[in-house]
């Protein structure tokens, strides 16, 4: 603002100096400093705006970043992931983000372009009006252009920035696959199909720069066109005697900021650009948070399970279809089911990383969406089938959690869960980076379970955790689970003989619908549950 108000100011005293000069006046010298005091503060204050633009840009890329993970965070992981893919993710909170940040500084830089044509405009009716009308005959021409600009770039730059989200989506999914790209040998056919839609990005780039270009171009015949037409009516004028030499320098140099309005393609350009990914950025605080109650789990309780007619809908269909569950506290409850049954998402279901669509899920007698958040995460732990690792170090990613656990429960976890014997042959033991420690499936499934029982509550949820152990190993584990674990309800996804065998009860899901739950031994009477371990390959118990 201060930097146009000195550039509206400065024709005014410059003309004001050439007439006292023309004349001889004593007065001039003052006004000739004048003059150079407000060329000097416009740079000083151009290089000023020029930094705060600078750090307003990285603050509200900051903020919107910070909002947005927080955001994306606290929603239910299960239908964020089905919503955005992780290069479109990416893609939204980097390169959309600092796009999206730019939108208040270039905001307030368009206002600050518009100012002084505006002020140019006033002074040039100020000191003539004949001038002032021959530059006012060429501006709803400009106004058509910019007009046609906003809306033609505007569909363009979404189109761009949707085709990038998908190429990085794709190059996210190359790269997650590294070693089974290489192990085909298809790297060139991977690289055809990252790269698949690059004609059409170029073709969307192309369109959005052409449709810049054509409107900065014809802006920049436009304005010096206009330019040309006051001076030449202001040459008239004063051979009329109608203006005098320091008004028509004056008002040259007016109607040289009043056509600066033509560079507001330039700014108009940055906002379009920036509200294309804003309101990409904007989607994922459109997403639902999860929410949370204030209610305390019972003292002393023991961890029993109850699912009262769950169901949850995917893409209009359901998942799981009225699940009615009782798992007594302290009971261990394998989960047993043919592929697409539903093991995984009633194993989310139960510790509430999903909410069901329809019905209640409880825990000691209070439903979860009512727990308060802090306990929910402190009694209810999970382990994965393929965990992933957070922290600086080995004993960090064990130790991670909302409460950190200690070193001593953090040693006691990692052999419980098998892992102890690994880790203290690393170059430093539980110190060390997890860049420098290579881990197998299996070593890695073991720290994913020291996690989880570091952390163990009343509930522990096992999904599909030991897939990658051997037989012998899982044995040990789960003799120490039963055995050095902190008590409580043991809820298990399991695909081994083995487990269903040492469960105290077995949830036997079909079609997503539970066929039967009771002992491993009343169940294995069936064929049809036979058959589900027949056909995971599963009789190595």
């Amino acid at each position: 603002m201060g930097a146009a108000l000195a550039a509206l100011a400065e024709p005014a005293v410059l003309g004001r100096s050439l007439d006292l000069l023309l004349a001889g006046s004593a007065e001039a010298p003052r006004w000739v400093a004048l003059c150079a005091a407000l060329i000097a503060v416009e740079v000083a204050l151009d290089a000023l705006v020029a930094l705060l633009t600078g750090a307003t840009n990285a603050r509200s890329t900051a903020w919107l970043r910070h909002r947005a993970v927080g955001h994306l965070l606290a929603t239910s992981p299960h239908r964020a992931a089905a919503r955005f893919a992780p290069g479109d993710l990416a893609t939204r909170l980097t390169a959309n983000a600092t796009e999206a940040g730019t939108v208040p500084a270039t905001a307030a830089g368009a206002l600050a372009t518009v100012l002084p044509p505006l002020g140019g405009l006033v002074a040039l009716l100020l000191i003539d009006l004949w001038t002032a009308a021959a530059f006012l005959a060429g501006v709803p021409l400009l106004v058509l252009l910019l007009r046609a600009f906003a809306r033609t770039s505007s569909g363009a730059v979404s189109r761009y920035q949707r085709v990038q989200s998908g190429m990085a989506d794709r190059l996210v999914e190359a790269l997650s696959g590294a070693r089974t790209i290489a192990a085909a040998g298809t790297a060139a056919r991977e690289q055809r199909r990252v790269l698949a839609t690059l004609p059409e990005l170029a073709a969307e780039g192309r369109t959005m720069w052409l449709v810049y270009g054509r409107a900065v171009a014809r802006s920049g015949v436009l304005m010096p066109l206009l330019v040309t037409v006051v001076l030449a009516v202001g040459g008239v004028r004063l051979a009329s005697g109608a203006l005098g030499v320091g008004e028509l320098v004056a008002a040259s140099r007016y109607a040289a900021l009043a056509a600066g309005v033509g560079s507001v393609a330039a700014a108009l350009g940055g906002l379009v650009r920036g509200r294309a990914a804003a309101r990409r950025t904007g989607e994922l605080l459109a997403l639902p948070v999860v929410p949370h109650g204030r209610e305390a789990l019972p003292a002393g309780g023991t961890g029993a399970l109850e699912l009262r007619g769950v169901t949850v809908v995917r893409d209009g269909a359901a998942v799981l279809h009225g699940v009615d569950l009782r798992v007594p506290g302290g009971a261990t409850a394998a989960v047993v089911g043919r592929s697409g049954a539903g093991k995984s998402l009633l194993a989310a279901v139960a510790g509430r990383l999903v909410d069901p669509d329809e019905g209640l899920v409880l825990l000691d007698g209070v439903p979860l969406d009512r727990v308060e958040p802090g306990q929910l995460r402190r009694e209810v732990g999970y382990a994965f089938s393929r965990p992933a690792l957070f922290g600086t170090t080995v004993g960090a990613s064990i130790a991670f959690g909302a409460d950190p656990a200690p070193v001593d429960a953090v040693r006691s976890a990692a052999r419980a869960a098998g892992a102890d014997a690994f880790v203290v042959r690393l170059p430093d033991g539980y110190d060390t980076p997890l860049a420098d420690a290579p881990l197998s499936g299996g070593e890695l499934q073991r720290l994913g379970l020291a996690r989880a029982f570091a952390h163990a509550g009343r509930l522990l949820i096992l999904d599909d955790a030991m897939s990658g152990l051997d037989t012998v190993t899982q044995r040990q584990v789960e003799r120490a689970l039963a055995h050095d674990v902190r008590p409580g309800t043991r809820l298990v996804v399991a695909h081994r003989l083995s487990s269903a065998v040492r469960a105290d009860l077995v949830v036997w899901l079909e079609g997503g619908r539970v066929r039967a739950v009771g002992p491993h031994r009343t169940l294995w009477r069936d064929p049809a549950y036979r058959a589900v371990f027949a056909s995971a390959g599963a009789e190595d118990a």
